[in-house]
């Protein structure tokens, strides 16, 4: 039972120290809504005019911040319905922790809010 503890405890601290202290990350969100033959853009600032870091297709999961504009705050709004916290993001942009190249060089991105919804599970 002791080996499992110490176990769960360093795969906690290996997983928390490959994320700045600064990003409190969670799987919470997917991308929804884009066309079928298209994908969501995760840009450098949050403005269409931005740099494209990455494209996501429809029912990827994001790894949001919990940081939007317009002062909307996910983990605020997480015990609000589906419905509620899609029309919160709807016209707004929204933080997430990406690795575009998949090379673990970890970075922060934007996405617009109205191709995300709360994930399924």
């Amino acid at each position: 039972m002791l080996n499992k503890l110490v176990q769960a405890a360093i795969l906690a601290g290996a997983l928390s120290a490959a994320l700045p202290a600064t990003a409190s990350t969670f799987v919470a969100w997917e991308v929804s809504g884009v066309d079928w033959n298209d994908v969501l853009n995760a840009r450098a600032w949050p403005s269409s005019s931005s740099a494209i870091r990455a494209g996501y297709p429809n029912g990827t999961k994001l790894q949001m911040t919990g940081r939007c504009m317009n002062g909307v705050d996910l983990k605020r709004i997480a015990r609000w319905s589906a419905s509620a916290q899609r029309q919160a993001v709807r016209a707004t942009w929204c933080q997430i922790w990406h690795d575009p190249q998949r090379s673990g060089n970890w970075q922060e991105g934007w996405v617009y809010g109205k191709f995300i919804r709360p994930a399924r599970f």
